[in-house]
């Protein structure tokens, strides 16, 4: 299979999440398949000194930052087709609500890039599934707010511990017309209706070990879905 990765940059709070996005890449590679990293070639929100949290003065394009992580090898947005794809995994990190959306920024009522809107759209309609890792699922619920796809996501739970509001973000989500629930680092969810898994990775407060067993779990309720 050919799972494209879409990449929002290289960083946690500026772009993709490190970590999520290397296991999911050993993890698609352990199971036999094949990763397609993607990203868009488009300025970062903002770019972020991970020693102390503050903004830097400087940009920082989405694809450039991105190919850090998939080794210069990656494919920008425009040029993928859905029958290129078999399923899409986004990995987490602040990208996914600065860059992709607005989320972060905004909330709900936050804007999503519309070639991003365009690739997960386009999927679900024929059929291809989306793993939506840790943040991720904002992505999702702003690609089909006020569509009659309504899919039901997971940020996590509010029964462990998590650095960000779990509540405010399920709140958030059903505000875009999609349906909330809770799953822990040990669980994913599947949507199979609509073919859409959630795995909260780094939404709650984990080990990397239990990150790379979380998106194990969720490549595996992918492989259920083929």
């Amino acid at each position: 299979m050919n799972i494209g990765v879409l990449l929002s940059g290289n960083g946690v709070y500026d772009g993709s999440e490190i970590q999520e996005a290397v296991l999911t890449l050993l993890g698609i590679d352990e199971m036999g398949w094949k990763a397609i990293c993607i990203s868009i070639d488009k300025p970062q929100h903002h770019v972020i000194n991970h020693l102390n949290g503050e903004v830097m003065d400087e940009s920082r394009n989405m694809l450039i930052e991105a190919a850090r992580i998939a080794r210069g090898n990656i494919t920008p947005i425009n040029e993928i087709k859905t029958s290129d794809l078999d399923a899409l995994v986004i990995p987490g990190g602040f990208g996914s609500a600065k860059n992709f959306t607005s989320w972060a920024f905004d909330g709900p009522a936050g804007s999503i890039l519309p070639e991003v809107k365009l690739l997960l759209v386009n999927l679900v309609n024929v059929g291809k599934p989306i793993v939506a890792l840790c943040v991720s699922p904002v992505v999702v619920a702003k690609a089909f707010e006020g569509s009659t796809i309504h899919p039901t996501l997971s940020l996590g739970s509010t029964s462990e511990a998590s650095p960000y509001d779990i509540h405010g973000f399920n709140a958030g989500l059903e505000l875009t017309g999609a349906i909330s629930t809770e799953r822990t680092i040990r669980e994913v969810l599947v949507d199979p209706g609509n073919r859409i898994i959630c795995a909260p990775c780094y939404m709650m407060e984990a080990r990397i070990t239990e990150i790379h067993a979380n998106i194990r779990q969720a490549l595996m309720a992918l492989n259920e879905l083929r």
